[in-house]
């Protein structure tokens, strides 16, 4: 047994030997794919337009009206009950609501449209940096005619549809809450760093603006709601609780019309950025110069493997 296991540990041995053997004798080729993947590698990073991120720090907005709706609850909920009215309405996070309406379809979508973002978006290939203007790729969009020209098999069409917008915008949009301040960080990365603040610029207001429709028209509902219930009682203590909603819905609505930064408050704007965040292209020369050496290694191994198994 103990001879068995002497030549089964020299046979792997003489194994490792004779592969690093081959490897050196087939230097020539490894090193060949390295430079030919690195010069495809540097082509391919050569041809990535430069990417610019611009991003906008924001502080959600003081929810005062939600700590007077969780005050009045303390002090009339169980007769609120009675009515049939509910004053829980505290543990909403406006701020939170806002960030997942921002990444929705629905919200995503309508930004699209209302700004005209499509062609930017879906056939933008590069910057000229000097004249500030977007270049557009010829086979998708016909900048002249202001037309849609790529060529496209069912389902999709000529025009892009605004699910295909939807994905290439979440591409570029990042959102980011820290736990902790509560902070809320967007930024969009895009070729032109003119357009990538202006967008960053328009995601804010738009929000802010969505969300405060939102609370006016929910005010509004409520305002009328609670008017009617009040013309049906004469409950002293209910009609009171009823007042003060009322009154609370009218703060809302003067505090919306009032106020633009409705549930964010910029912090730190953003600006136009100076430095590209993108392509990492010394990256991607290094990549390109590991796989090349990686399929060089294999296509020598293989060889050497074949050659040994017809020699058998």
């Amino acid at each position: 047994m103990k001879k068995n296991e002497t030549l089964d540990s020299s046979d792997d041995e003489i194994s490792l030997t004779e592969l690093l053997s081959v490897l050196w004798h087939g230097k020539r080729v490894i090193i060949t794919g390295m430079f030919l993947f690195s010069a495809l590698s540097i082509v391919y990073a050569l041809k990535q337009p430069n990417l610019y991120m611009s991003e906008v720090l924001l502080s959600p907005a003081d929810e005062s009206n939600s700590d007077a709706l969780g005050g009045l609850a303390g002090q009339f909920g169980g007769l609120a009950s009675l009515a049939g009215v509910n004053l829980s309405s505290g543990s909403n996070n406006q701020a939170q609501l806002a960030i997942e309406i921002l990444k929705s379809r629905k919200f995503i979508g309508s930004f699209i449209q209302k700004h005209k973002l499509l062609p930017n978006l879906m056939a933008a290939e590069s910057w000229n940096a000097l004249e500030n203007k977007v270049i557009y790729d010829p086979k998708l969009y016909s900048i002249d005619s202001q037309e849609w020209v790529r060529a496209a098999s069912f389902p999709y069409e000529s025009k892009p549809s605004l699910q295909e917008a939807f994905k290439e915008f979440r591409e570029i949009l990042n959102i980011e809450t820290d736990k902790e301040s509560g902070m809320v960080k967007i930024s969009i990365e895009f070729i032109s760093p003119y357009i990538a603040q202006q967008w960053v610029n328009w995601l804010v207001e738009d929000i802010n603006q969505v969300m405060k429709e939102r609370d006016v028209s929910e005010a509004n509902l409520s305002t009328d709601f609670l008017t009617s219930q009040l013309q049906k009682t004469k409950i002293a203590d209910i009609r009171t609780i009823l007042y003060k909603l009322i009154e609370e819905q009218a703060k809302t609505i003067m505090l919306a019309n009032v106020r633009d930064e409705y549930v964010f408050k910029t912090i730190d704007p953003a600006l136009v950025p100076e430095e590209k965040s993108g392509p990492k292209r010394a990256l991607l020369c290094i990549v390109g110069a590991l796989l090349g050496a990686i399929i060089g290694v294999v296509f020598v191994t293989i060889r050497y493997l074949k050659k040994e198994n017809a020699h058998r």
